[in-house]
């Protein structure tokens, strides 16, 4: 509640009502000077996100311990006593992901190097002999008719032949370069199909201007500054699976939408205080005892975000626990394989708009 001094004119400055005590009768406005100091600002901001007055402790206890607590509090009316479900969701994430920027998640540089080693030798395969004694393609490297890189492109690909049809993404291109001679030039065994040409150019395009270590971070902090867009698509879409498999008299999809702003902001949550736990661990510079703790705690908070959405399912909509288990494990899969392919998407669609 803010402690600034009353305003000495009794006229609200919303309504124009007159106001006799703190708060205007009409229309509820706190009749206090207007001209805050940054102090003020900032705690006004704070109380005004969290509903200062134990609401905001009193909402994340129940969220993270009480399974759906939260949301059939809110539905029954009691709604002034925590906070409403889109604040809680949009706090939550902002916090989450304000600290995954500060302290940003970096790709180990030997795993990174054995990675991309370990794919470039799954991936490489030789030529085939026959591609050697091609007459075209003596015939062609003999000619005029192409430039001197295009010449020395070919002569690679013969003399040290890194690329397999076997597989849609190949690690065996040494430059774009090579790559758009052996799609102009090479034979028809060894070009690719529009699509896969598209795809490994973009790969190489990226090998060419980033280490292995740079890509990885590029794509991770692209990925992470943009998942909360992915999320807000997806919530719509689990209320919409909950909606499915109903009752539509009894449950209108506002209700399942506020299961699924808590259930969402759950999961955040916890993941929040499993990153936070991880980065001060950290901290202790590989301690024994303190290894032991986070890698507790990381186990009982995957375990917990796993488990949550059964007894939150079973106890929101009440419904006996036979008919709320099958529900809840088919409702899992497919919001767990729709969640999927959405996230497989924006990977991919991160991944090809590196730069």
């Amino acid at each position: 509640m803010s402690k600034s001094p009353l305003r000495k004119d009794k006229t609200c400055l919303n309504c124009r009502h007159v106001v006799e005590q703190k708060f205007c009768p009409n229309c509820g406005q706190e009749n206090t000077d207007t001209r805050k100091t940054f102090h003020h600002l900032f705690i006004h901001f704070f109380e005004d996100l969290t509903h200062y007055e134990n609401a905001f402790w009193r909402t994340i206890k129940n969220l993270l311990f009480k399974p759906a607590a939260l949301t059939k509090e809110y539905l029954s009316g009691k709604r002034l006593s925590y906070l409403a479900p889109v604040r809680l969701y949009i706090f939550i994430s902002f916090v989450t992901f304000l600290l995954i920027a500060i302290f940003p998640l970096h790709v180990n540089d030997n795993s990174t190097d054995t990675l991309k080693s370990e794919n470039i030798q799954k991936q490489t395969s030789a030529i085939t002999n026959s591609l050697k004694e091609d007459k075209d393609v003596k015939a062609l490297l003999n000619s005029k008719s192409i430039s001197s890189e295009d010449k020395k492109a070919i002569e690679e690909v013969l003399s040290n032949p890194q690329t397999s049809k076997k597989s849609l993404v190949q690690f065996g291109y040494k430059s774009v370069n090579q790559l758009d001679s052996i799609q102009k030039y090479g034979s028809k065994a060894e070009k690719l199909s529009d699509f896969s040409y598209w795809i490994n150019r973009k790969i190489q395009l990226i090998k060419d201007k980033n280490t292995g270590r740079e890509a990885l971070d590029k794509f991770a902090e692209s990925f992470i500054h943009n998942l909360p867009k992915v999320l807000f698509i997806i919530m719509p879409f689990f209320a919409f699976f909950l909606w499915v498999f109903h009752s539509k008299k009894r449950w209108y999809y506002f209700d399942h939408g506020i299961f699924t702003l808590h259930y969402f902001s759950f999961l955040l949550l916890i993941f929040l205080v499993i990153f936070i736990i991880g980065k001060i661990g950290v901290l202790f510079g590989g301690n024994p005892i303190v290894d032991t703790i986070v890698r507790l705690i990381t186990i009982i908070g995957s375990i917990w975000m796993f488990y949550y959405f059964f007894p939150a399912h079973h106890r929101f909509y009440g419904e006996t626990r036979t008919v709320s288990f099958f529900k809840s494990i088919t409702l899992f899969f497919i919001n767990s394989f729709f969640i999927l392919f959405l996230l497989v998407a924006f990977a991919f669609y991160t991944f090809i708009n590196i730069h």
